[in-house]
Formats: structure tokens, C-alpha cells, sequence
């Protein structure tokens, strides 16, 4: 293919993308009150509104989020028939099976986010107060609160299935991973003091599953290094035959 016509299929797969982003979006704002009420029911507290447009600006940020969670599937998806031309068979059949895995990492680092490490967060900070402060929530400082706490490791719990198709299409290794490991975690501490609050106790709480899925990452790239290493290797066997 010519660079334009490269272009226009990206730009092809870009737009499908957007349309599914923008559907998923609808369907979520039909449904964001009861999606709304499941996040409130719970809390030890009242939220107060401090203008007419808040409610507005959090119901866009809930269904934001889960047209994001439902469109992964599709986004991988479309990357994948993006490249799919520059595959070979093998390598198509592995890669495809990466799709599914994204969104549930997904849904799992949101699910981390939100029933592990917010309630410890929350108590945290609610504990510092104590009977100084008057506790007073809007609702869409909460709401930010809870998305600060939960998109990035949604997005950051699918490093591992990242590693692996890169690794699979030789973008990377995991001997390079290894060399680059201290830039990494600078990387990823600095992700981690960024996302969370101010406080000593929130910032490991985070760094320490970051590391994890680094290593996690290292471990997986190294099985699928080693399987296409043996793969290129029988590969060169049967040519090596056929002559």
C-alpha cells in the first residue's frame, strides 16, 4: 500500500472507532442515573451541588468513562485489522487473542482503583480531619476524586498485555525492558505522586502495583520472546529442509 492509502485506512479505523465511542456514550448517559446512584448509595455522606451545571459535568464524566470501557474492545480491534497486512498467519492468531485481555484488565484496574485503594485513601484522608473540620463533598470534586483514583490504572493494568504485543511483533524485548527498569519505575513513581493525593501513604499504596505489573510485563515478554525465538527458529529448520 502507498503512504495515502495508509492514511485513509487509519483514518477509516480512526472515525468507526469515534462512532462506536460516541454510541456507547449515548447508551451510558440513557442509563447515568442508575449508573450514578450505585456510586452514591453507600457513602457515609451527603454530596452538595454548588451550581446548577455540576450534575452535568458529572454525569459526562461517568459516561465518558464507561463508553471508554466499552469501546477498548473495539479500538484494539481496529488497531489490529490496521496492521494485520504486516502479519504473518502465526502472528495474526496470537495477536487477536490480546483484544479480549485488554478489556478486562481494564475493567480489573478500575476495580482495583475503586474497591481497594479508594476506600483506603478516603479513610486516610477523612481520618486526618477529624473533629477540626466540618467534612463537605461536592459532587463533582468526589466524582473527580474517584476518577483520578481509577482511569489511570485502568489504563496503566494493560502494560502487561501491551508488553506482549509489542514483544510478539518485535517491537521490544524483555532484555530491553530489564536495561531500561530503573527509567521505568522513575517513570513510574512520578505517574504515581501524579494520580494520587498528596500523602505519603496513597503514593506507596500505588508505586507498589506499578512495580508488580512492570515485573509482571518483564516475565510475560520473556514467554512470548521465547516461543517466537523457537518459532523463527523451526521456521529456518523446515526452509532449511526444503532446500
Amino acid at each position: 500500500m502507498k503512504a495515502v492509502e495508509h492514511f485513509e485506512e487509519l483514518r477509516k479505523r480512526i472515525i468507526l472507532t469515534l462512532v462506536v465511542f460516541v454510541v456507547f456514550l449515548i447508551l451510558s448517559f440513557v442509563f447515568v442515573q442508575d449508573i450514578y446512584g450505585y456510586f452514591v448509595k453507600d457513602l457515609p455522606f451527603k454530596l452538595a451541588l454548588l451550581g446548577p451545571s455540576d450534575i452535568i459535568s458529572v454525569y459526562m464524566m461517568i459516561a465518558g468513562v464507561m463508553a471508554l470501557a466499552g469501546t477498548i474492545p473495539v479500538a484494539a480491534h481496529q488497531l489490529w485489522l490496521f496492521i494485520k497486512p504486516a502479519l504473518s498467519p502465526a502472528e495474526r492468531k496470537t495477536t487477536l487473542t490480546y483484544i479480549p485481555a485488554l478489556f478486562f484488565l481494564f475493567l480489573l484496574g478500575i476495580s482495583f482503583g475503586y474497591f481497594v485503594l479508594i476506600p483506603i485513601v478516603l479513610s486516610f484522608l477523612m481520618s486526618l480531619s477529624g473533629e477540626m473540620f466540618q467534612t463537605f463533598f461536592t459532587t463533582e470534586k468526589y466524582f473527580k476524586f474517584l476518577l483520578h483514583m481509577t482511569l489511570p490504572f485502568g489504563v496503566l493494568f494493560e502494560l502487561p498485555v501491551v508488553i506482549m504485543f509489542l514483544t510478539s511483533l518485535g517491537v521490544i524485548n524483555p532484555y530491553t525492558l530489564q536495561k531500561v527498569r530503573k527509567y521505568a519505575y522513575f517513570i513510574l513513581v512520578v505517574i504515581s505522586v501524579f494520580i494520587t493525593p498528596p500523602d505519603f501513604i496513597s503514593d506507596i499504596l500505588v508505586i507498589i502495583p506499578l512495580f508488580l505489573l512492570y515485573e509482571a510485563s518483564i516475565s510475560l515478554s520473556k514467554m512470548v520472546y521465547k516461543k517466537k525465538v523457537k518459532a523463527n527458529a523451526e521456521e529456518i529448520n523446515v526452509a532449511n529442509g526444503l532446500e
